[in-house]
């Protein structure tokens, strides 16, 4: 959860930056992505559950797969959960445009039924990008650039092409938790036929893969930093990547999946961390 919502702190604090902040835009674009979040959640436990992907599943134990839940209870969960996350876009589209914008408008409601989509597809049906290695583009799309750029754009009606910087910073890092879950998961998704990138690249590569997303991550993060620097405060930013590199060192020498579990949390977080400090850095 503070991994979904950290592209709209970055873009709000974008926004803020310059005077552009409103309140009403921020909570109701954190629920928003709150909702396509849990979405998100109950649609991949929903199509790992019946697909038996998590019958052998580490880490926490999914609702569906442990019968907790029924199938049926969860896609009722999951329309409701749609039709609450559709109310919450709409009233965050009507906030941000009003009744002046209406193709503004329009394209955001197109953008809030492809986050919709995108959540259900991940692992339900029988095309789902979640089984083909697709999973880190849409997450990095998703995740950073419609987050973070697309938030900016709620405040300021305009378009910075700089702000795809900080996008990209955490596109990379939000990609970088899924490539983690799948290098934990890659033994059980064989056996389930879930094509990650992880699977097709392999354990080691997919660990060079890993270090290059937090590495770029870093490296856009300094360039937008150095675009508008002002004081080394800029760079504050930096205190998020300490946690990550005693990561790095973990995962370079991990050799038992299971315990890149505990991973996730570390990386998630940094990146939630990172998201409140660079943006803080910008208004300080």
């Amino acid at each position: 959860m503070p991994l979904s919502i950290s592209g709209i702190v970055v873009g709000s604090f974008l926004a803020k930056a310059q005077q552009e902040f409103q309140w009403e835009i921020c909570v109701l674009a954190l629920l928003a992505t709150i909702g396509f979040q849990i979405l998100s959640n109950f649609a991949n436990d929903y199509g790992d559950g019946i697909k038996g992907t998590d019958d052998q599943r580490t880490g926490e134990k999914r609702l569906v797969a442990s019968g907790q839940i029924s199938p049926k209870q969860m896609k009722r969960a999951i329309i409701i959960t749609i039709l609450c996350s559709l109310l919450i876009a709409i009233s965050l589209i009507y906030a941000a445009f009003g009744k002046d914008e209406f193709l503004l408008a329009l394209l955001f409601f197109g953008l809030g039924v492809a986050s919709i989509i995108a959540a259900i597809k991940y692992t339900v049906g029988k095309s789902a990008y979640g089984y083909s290695g697709f999973g880190d583009v849409f997450v990095f799309v998703f995740f950073g650039l419609l987050s973070v750029v697309g938030s900016y754009f709620l405040f300021v009606k305009q378009l910075h092409f700089d702000v795809f910087l900080p996008a990209f910073s955490i596109g990379l890092l939000s990609t970088a938790v899924l490539n983690l879950n799948n290098m934990r998961d890659r033994e059980n998704d064989i056996k389930a036929g879930k094509n990650t990138l992880v699977v097709k690249m392999g354990q080691k590569i997919s660990k060079r893969y890993h270090f290059t997303l937090l590495f770029f991550a870093l490296v856009s993060a300094s360039m937008y930093a150095i675009l508008h620097y002002q004081s080394p405060v800029q760079f504050l930013f930096l205190i998020a990547f300490i946690p990550l590199l005693r990561h790095v060192i973990f995962v370079s020498k991990n050799k038992v999946p299971a315990l890149l579990d505990a991973e996730l949390k570390k990386v998630a977080l940094s990146t939630f961390l990172f998201g409140i400090l660079f943006g803080l850095s910008f208004i300080i």
